[in-house]
């Protein structure tokens, strides 16, 4: 299978401080990318170093470090709370961030483009599991419909710029990430993370309620952050959307874009039962229905990166397991 990075490219992780920038960036290390000897880099640049809304910051960047590849993780991101109480910042700032990186490297003639987008671009009432198929096809969840039109902004985007001039960017949609790096806010974190931290709080305190949004019963889908780093790197290396075995939507035409999960799904009140088993919680779990669900169930099909060749190898207890580890041995991460 012919390698379409080397350690010799200079590979630009944008957002690399976040969980799936960090993963990422883990992971093209321990592979040997940015190989100083051979004269590639992994570059990296903090907020503080580089602000991706400044448009002009951006090309100027790009122009004085030559990236030949990129990975445009950064995003602004939060769970239900945080996308319904500020909608304008989700859809401005991801827009802002998108445009200006993937620009910025199609203007300065970056070889290859990796954009993250998420399972939240599909419809709330999609057919499941999830076919790449049904983008654009009925209504986002309102829960977080504003991040989900900026990501898809951002594969159109990249999709539009393949089309029109050749660029090769490719686009991965995670399903919902846990791991190394989550945050555990406790308004704006996402469903895990937020369980994880509750349940470890309720543990620690001898707690004998534990009150959770919603009914309990949407399904979803969980992959751990370094199964997403896994397949984002074997996808730089391997996946040529134009080569002829490449995968194909159900009309024969070419995917810039394809999903990344597990495959299987469980209900949030499964997923809080396994969490607190993990964190040793043994009181009353009490569901407030006035709380949103979300959306019912979402479980993306994953046949096409499987046709590619590569599989997630962390499960589910073993992932929360390693995460439980991970925030007791770093209780600031829930201060």
């Amino acid at each position: 299978m012919a390698e379409l990075i080397t350690p010799a490219d200079r590979i630009f992780v944008a957002g690399h401080r976040g969980m799936a920038g960090s993963a990422i960036l883990r992971a093209l290390q321990s592979q040997g990318y940015g190989n100083a000897v051979q004269d590639g880099a992994l570059l990296m640049a903090s907020r503080e170093e580089l602000d991706l809304l400044d448009t002009h910051a951006v090309h100027d960047w790009f122009a004085r470090n030559c990236p030949s590849v990129v990975v445009l993780a950064a995003a602004k991101v939060g769970g239900i709370h945080a996308n319904t109480t500020y909608p304008a910042d989700f859809l401005l700032q991801n827009l802002k961030i998108q445009n200006n990186v993937i620009e910025a490297a199609w203007r300065s003639g970056v070889r290859r483009l990796l954009f993250l987008g998420s399972s939240c671009i599909y419809p709330k009432f999609a057919d499941q599991p999830i076919r790449e198929e049904a983008l654009l096809t009925g209504v986002l969840e309102p829960t977080n419909e504003w991040y989900a039109v900026a990501k898809i902004a951002g594969i159109q985007l990249c999709r539009a710029l393949r089309v029109q001039h050749g660029f090769d960017a490719i686009s991965l949609m995670p399903t919902n990430l846990y791991g190394p790096g989550d945050n555990y806010h406790p308004a704006n974190s996402h469903v895990m993370a937020a369980l994880i931290r509750r349940f470890l709080k309720a543990a620690h305190d001898g707690a004998e309620v534990v009150h959770c949004w919603g009914t309990g019963s949407p399904r979803r889908e969980f992959l751990h952050v370094d199964d997403l780093a896994s397949a984002a790197v074997f996808c730089l290396r391997h996946w040529d959307p134009a080569a002829s075995d490449a995968p194909r939507d159900r009309d024969g035409k070419t995917l810039e874009f394809l999903n990344v999960g597990t495959g299987s799904d469980l209900s949030i009140r499964e997923l809080a039962d396994l969490i607190a088993r993990e964190a040793g919680y043994v009181g009353e779990i009490q569901w407030d229905a006035r709380r949103p669900d979300g959306t019912p169930r979402k479980l993306l099909d994953v046949s096409r990166l499987a046709q590619l060749g590569w599989r997630a190898s962390i499960s589910l207890p073993d992932g929360v397991a390693l995460t439980l580890e991970q925030v007791r041995a770093e209780p600031d991460l829930l201060v």
